[in-house]
């Protein structure tokens, strides 16, 4: 099943998530997600990345809990850890990545959006936020790295300590998206971005976005293996699994 659609608009990538509606992230979501930025990491045509949803509704709505709860522990560390590794490569990515977020983008989903080097989102009702907290889990360590590169400590505290999920402007005024746009101008905004970042010189954004980045992905690398335990400690948790089959009825 084909749960990556990718598009091409000239030299720019289009890669929308066509998973249902909410396109939860499960294992075989994330794998065709890491194949699909090999590819266009390696294909020297493509010069910059729109990731977007096929729908309006969501962008991401993160974990696909109902699946994942069910999942053996080791089963359940193939996917996280698969997933880590995407979000580490989107971040990485040595070409222009924008996220067009034409619908909630929530807990994992909000993260792979924070990956991008832009985020645009439509304007109205369309909220993004990270509600780890709320589940008993702590936010993914790629997720809380970067979030606190992109808006800094203390937005990142109230965002990742409240559990909230903000709309669009205050968004804006905390860092965590570049631009509210018409819902029908995000997705060729974004591709235009991508065009415009795409034509200057390869070698020299790559190296500028290296310098950005690898700091971050250093930090991140450092301790991923031991943040990752506790994290999946945390998700077999009593409490977790309390809050998770709570969550489950309004998924």
């Amino acid at each position: 099943m084909e749960l990556i659609r990718t598009e091409f608009c000239d030299e720019v990538a289009v890669l929308k998530l066509s998973r249902s509606i909410t396109n939860a992230l499960n294992l075989q979501l994330v794998s065709q997600l890491a194949e699909n930025l090999q590819k266009v990491s390696d294909d020297s045509d493509v010069q910059g990345v729109v990731l977007t949803s096929s729908n309006e509704k969501f962008f991401s709505i993160g974990f696909d809990i109902p699946e994942l709860i069910r999942l053996p522990k080791d089963d359940f560390r193939v996917f996280y850890q698969t997933y880590n590794r995407v979000c580490v490569d989107l971040y990485t990515l040595p070409k222009p990545t924008m996220a067009a977020i034409t619908g909630h983008a929530v807990a994992g989903g909000c993260i792979l959006a924070l990956c991008c080097d832009y985020r645009f989102i439509a304007e109205g009702r369309k909220l993004m936020g990270l509600n780890e907290i709320k589940l008993g889990i702590p936010v993914p360590y790629p997720g809380d790295c970067i979030l606190q590169h992109v808006v800094g400590t203390r937005n990142a505290r109230e965002i990742m300590g409240t559990g909230e999920f903000y709309d669009p402007e205050v968004l804006l005024h905390m860092g965590v998206v570049d631009q509210v746009l018409p819902l029908k101008q995000v997705l060729p905004e974004s591709i235009e971005k991508a065009k415009l970042l795409g034509a200057l010189p390869h070698e020299a954004f790559g190296m500028i976005k290296r310098n950005r980045v690898e700091t971050v992905e250093a930090h991140i690398l450092k301790r991923l293996a031991e943040k990752e335990e506790f994290f999946i400690e945390c998700w077999s948790s009593d409490e977790a699994r309390k809050r998770l089959k709570e969550a489950i009825k309004k998924f």
